[in-house]
């Protein structure tokens, strides 16, 4: 029997410089080996350089809507049915929209070798935020995959 109880979701501190819980969560899967502090550095620096690319936005208005944009809105989940796997496609949950966001974008940036992290990080939120680049594509395969397995959608539960 299921608990009445719902813990409450962990508390982030916002960050020092803009005072926003996304550039904590952002910092902390940027984060190895539990070094904040040259994660914090990479992502500053990071936004130091859109701000020297991108004269008329805030680099954070930048970032966020980076995120958005990488965002997805559907995805497909596997289900059993009768000894036969399907695709079957399913809305994605706000939560679980930006951890796919954050974590395209720094595998995108990640594969990308022979400069320093943060120009590269930088380079993915710009192409981001204009819609294009690695993570775009990414999001852009997950929909394309929801929208070829849409005849599944009556498996949904």
């Amino acid at each position: 029997m299921p608990s009445k109880f719902k813990s409450p979701a962990r508390f982030v501190q916002p960050d020092p410089r803009y005072q926003h819980v996304l550039v904590t969560k952002f910092v902390n899967c940027i984060m190895e080996d539990g070094k904040k502090r040259v994660a914090y550095q990479i992502f500053y620096d990071a936004m130091d350089e859109i701000a020297k690319r991108i004269k008329d936005k805030e680099p954070l208005e930048v970032f966020e809507a980076a995120v958005v944009n990488v965002k997805p809105l559907i995805q497909v989940r596997s289900r059993r049915v009768g000894g036969a796997t399907y695709q079957v496609p399913m809305e994605v949950k706000k939560k679980r929209a930006t951890a796919l966001a954050i974590r395209w974008i720094l595998e995108a940036s990640r594969k990308k070798k022979g400069r320093p992290m943060f120009k590269r990080l930088a380079d993915e939120f710009i192409m981001a935020y204009r819609k294009e680049g690695t993570a775009m594509a990414t999001r852009d395969n997950v929909h394309k995959m929801a929208e070829a397995n849409k005849a599944f959608a009556h498996l949904t539960w």
